[in-house]
């Protein structure tokens, strides 16, 4: 799933205390010649608050067996996000489908500054202080993955360094 990502660090759920979040419950209807057939679509955000975080989706005829499988969907996308003193290491956006977010770094002190999908997925991954503006769509489903698009994207700067083949303090006094 985090496949075109080149820092995305794909953690395992053993071992980690792992906080669900449920982002949202969605009720379908499939309409065929004998009526109604309701089912419920769940989407949840799994993290340890501490930099590492997954969403998953879940499908069932009852909420309580779609939440459950949105929550096993989501343990098995766990990824790590490099966080620095409580807030993120640079200003990051992100985008899918129709729904575009912007995730900006700030001082202590400050909060979780987001809404909705956002905030969950920020609080889930242990941020503290954190801008954030969401644009476009607001489909729950689209703006938690424009969200994972714009953390995947996250570099702290031993990353960078190791990429480029230089030390640590070239990246800042370049």
């Amino acid at each position: 799933m985090y496949r075109k990502y080149k820092s995305a660090e794909l953690v395992k759920p053993g071992g980690l205390d792992l906080k669900d979040r449920l982002v949202g419950v969605q009720r379908v209807t499939k309409v065929t010649k004998g009526g109604r057939a309701f089912g419920f679509s769940a989407i949840v955000v799994v993290g340890d608050e501490a930099g590492v975080v997954g969403q998953g989706l879940g499908k069932s005829k009852d909420v309580a067996s779609a939440i459950a499988k949105a929550i096993e969907d989501a343990k098995k996308n766990l990824v790590r996000i490099p966080i620095k003193k409580g807030t993120l290491p640079h200003e990051q956006k992100g985008k899918y489908g129709g729904a575009r977010v912007n995730i900006i770094p700030a001082a202590a002190g400050t909060g979780v500054i987001a809404g909705g999908a956002v905030r969950t997925v920020l609080e889930a991954v242990g941020v503290h202080d954190v801008l954030s503006k969401s644009q476009g769509s607001s489909n729950p489903h689209n703006v938690v993955k424009a969200t994972f698009d714009a953390l995947l994207q996250l570099r702290d700067a031993k990353t960078i360094a190791k990429d480029r083949g230089i030390s640590l303090e070239k990246v800042f006094n370049a």
